[in-house]
């Protein structure tokens, strides 16, 4: 488990009145019988940003997604979506989001234009007007060619992105994508990200959980880990890191002597003598590393290679659900 003392990060909002929220909550709670799968989370997701909401399994992140899309309800707390209720407007909510599940919603026993027609008439669109969003997003995903072919014949991730357009069909202004890429090869999976950061300079807000922590790192504005049912951390990628205890800068010498002098000057640094490397503890900020290499200049004392060490999000992951950490990895090499 987390350390109780885990710092809680929230919006840096200044003296400014709170960005317009997408998706907003207050106290959102859910039980299965015994089982306490949300205990009172908190949310509040600006409009045309990306917000991603990591757990391990079985943390309460699929349950967020469907109450937050009306498809199951809380058991306390409140919630707003696009501006709506959701106990007393679910419809309007309905009408202003986008839901892409864990699974395929895809039928594959008609063809990807089929299933684009078939949502412009769950929609309710003029048959004109359905065609042409449909061939226009068919287009967009780049799934024309494939448009008359039965789905059962696409790629994983065609699949994926036919039903990615078969969601905007109502042009939502929030989607809500529930490991979107879950079984993706690392190049449907990047081309999965282009159309999301598309989406988001569209205006759309985007809801994401994910299994994958880089792509929370590479796409998301601000990520929550949930845990037990409870948020554990909040903030952005950077501010997420900092949380996490190990990181360092290591400088390597060449020049025994220079090792030696920049031993004497750095007093806390730990000392591996045989590469002639020190490392001090960091936490990587502008503001350490410029002391750092003051305390050198200072000294006279140049170092041939500067590194600075990290935690990554999976380091945050695994402290903040089981109190691990993991190996850390170099992020930024500055000479």
């Amino acid at each position: 488990m987390p350390s109780s003392d885990m710092p809680m990060l929230t919006p840096e909002r200044g003296g400014d009145a709170p960005s317009p929220a997408a998706v907003s909550a207050a106290g959102l709670r859910k039980s299965y019988g015994d089982k306490i799968v949300l205990d009172g989370i908190d949310l509040h997701i600006p409009a045309g940003s990306v917000f991603a909401l990591l757990g391990p399994n079985g943390a309460g992140k699929t349950t967020t997604v469907q109450i937050l899309s009306t498809l199951i309800t809380a058991d306390g707390g409140q919630a707003r979506v696009g501006g709506h209720d959701l106990t007393t407007d679910p419809q309007a909510v309905r009408a202003a989001i986008g839901v892409t599940g864990q699974f395929s919603a895809v039928d594959g026993l008609i063809t990807g234009e089929e299933n684009m027609l078939l949502m412009a008439d769950l929609h309710h669109l003029p048959q004109r007007e359905g065609r042409r969003v449909a061939a226009e997003l068919l287009e967009r995903f780049d799934l024309t060619e494939a448009a008359k072919k039965p789905a059962s014949t696409y790629s994983g991730g065609m699949k994926r992105r036919l039903d990615l357009a078969m969601t905007l069909v109502g042009n939502p202004r929030i989607i809500f994508l529930d490991e979107p890429t879950t079984g993706l090869d690392p190049r449907s999976r990047h081309n999965m990200w282009n159309i999301i950061r598309d989406l988001v300079t569209g205006g759309v807000t985007v809801f994401l959980t994910t299994q994958y922590l880089e792509e929370a790192d590479q796409l998301a504005d601000r990520i929550a880990v949930l845990n037990d049912g409870r948020i554990a951390a909040e903030g952005t990628a950077a501010e997420l890191k900092r949380l996490v205890p190990g990181g360092h800068v290591r400088l390597r010498f060449s020049d025994p002597a220079a090792y030696r002098s920049a031993t004497s000057a750095l007093r806390e640094a730990t000392r591996d003598d045989e590469a002639l490397a020190l490392q001090i503890p960091s936490d990587g900020s502008q503001r350490e590393l410029r002391a750092i290499l003051d305390l050198l200049d200072s000294a006279g004392i140049a170092a041939d290679e500067l590194t600075v060490h990290t935690p990554d999000l999976d380091d945050v992951f695994f402290a903040l659900t089981d109190g691990t950490t993991v190996p850390h990895q170099s992020k930024e090499n500055v000479r």
